[in-house]
């Protein structure tokens, strides 16, 4: 029978402190009334967001002036080379019938300057003799000149055929190709054994490597035409790469497209960022994307609040402010606002450091 009774007094003991935890909790939620936000100090930045890719400021697409069959490659993808250090040997591979056709052209060309360097010397005698005339004589020496010539460049193009080698006017020009630059190898688009078009005014010819200098490096991408007309060249950039997200990347906007581009039926405009200061520990590579925090405009330690307490009605900005009492309304105090990042907002009159303002109201979808 006791231990029925003290079961019960513990019971009852319980149940009323749960109701004193419940009503103080509730009275306290009461005296605590809706949430609140305090106007602080913040470093506001206005931003301008553009999206795009590193890039090489030039690279360069290596081609050959003379065809042939790609025999050896000098250099990997990714590797350093100096300029004029060799990249790869094209082989000529003519047909029979185009290796056919240079040596008898080269006979041909032997013959006629063996016959006009007979009739030189002829016109030589008779010049002595008096029996030519001396513009005789100076034609007779222009046909033999130029028979030398033609003779000279049949020598040249089989010499090109046959051992991919020729001196032409004292520049060599052989089948070796060499980098034009000091850089890095891109991309290779050739391989041992591949056929090579060679480069001349009427055909693009074959692209066998890509050449660029990693040390310099921009950002190519796009801004929104709702943004372009805040930026300008000259201001600060912080890039986020996607290889690096914690890391930043410096850079200065360097260029915009005065002609605008559709993109996904939207509107935008091309701009060139030039890269500035690189962090410790970030290797860029082109083609990495990123994205470009222009930087509008940036003010430090100014009065703030979060944009969504803001009221907008007509042309003017109101904060509501806690009830002066217990049962009361809130009231409304206009406000002036400067810039804002799309979070916080500055504030440049009505409120003060530690002024508190009603949050927003949060409702529940029934």
């Amino acid at each position: 029978m006791k231990k029925a009774i003290s079961i019960i007094v513990v019971a009852i003991v319980l149940g009323g402190g749960g109701y004193l935890v419940y009503h103080a909790m509730v009275d306290d939620g009461e005296r605590t009334g809706p949430a609140t936000v305090e106007v602080t100090r913040e470093s506001l930045v206005e931003k301008a967001l553009a999206t795009g890719q590193i890039v090489p400021r030039h690279q360069i697409a290596v081609k050959s002036k003379i065809s042939g069959i790609v025999a050896r490659l000098f250099v990997e993808e990714g590797g350093f080379v100096e300029a004029g250090a060799p990249l790869l040997e094209v082989q000529p591979d003519p047909t029979p019938m185009e290796y056919a056709q240079s040596k008898r052209t080269l006979e041909m060309r032997l013959l006629v300057e063996q016959q006009r360097h007979s009739d030189l010397r002829r016109a030589d005698g008779l010049l002595d003799k008096g029996m030519t005339s001396q513009a005789e004589h100076d034609r007779a020496r222009e046909e033999f000149e130029q028979a030398e010539l033609q003779r000279q460049m049949a020598e040249e193009q089989l010499a090109l055929l046959d051992k991919g080698r020729a001196v032409i006017a004292g520049r060599t020009v052989e089948s070796i190709i060499t980098s034009p630059i000091s850089g890095h190898v891109l991309k290779i688009d050739a391989d041992v054994g591949d056929p090579v078009v060679p480069l001349t005014s009427y055909q693009p010819g074959t692209e066998l490597l890509r050449l660029a200098n990693m040390e310099d490096l921009l950002f190519e991408g796009t801004v929104d035409e709702i943004d372009v007309g805040k930026i300008h060249e000259g201001l600060p950039v912080e890039l986020r790469v996607g290889a690096y997200p914690d890391s930043i990347v410096t850079g200065v906007l360097s260029r915009i497209a005065l002609q605008s581009e559709k993109r996904e039926s939207a509107t935008v405009f091309s701009v060139e960022i030039a890269i500035g200061g690189i962090p410790d520990g970030v290797l860029l590579r082109a083609g990495y994307s990123a994205n470009a925090d222009i930087i509008v405009r940036r003010v430090d330690q100014v009065l703030a609040l979060p944009e969504r307490v803001l009221v907008f009605r007509n042309d003017s900005t109101f904060v509501r402010l806690p009830p002066a009492e217990i049962d009361g309304e809130p009231r409304e105090q206009a406000v002036g606002i400067g810039m804002s990042d799309g979070l916080h907002v500055e504030l440049t009159q009505g409120l003060d450091s530690g002024d508190v303002v009603l949050d927003k109201e949060i409702r529940e979808i029934e």
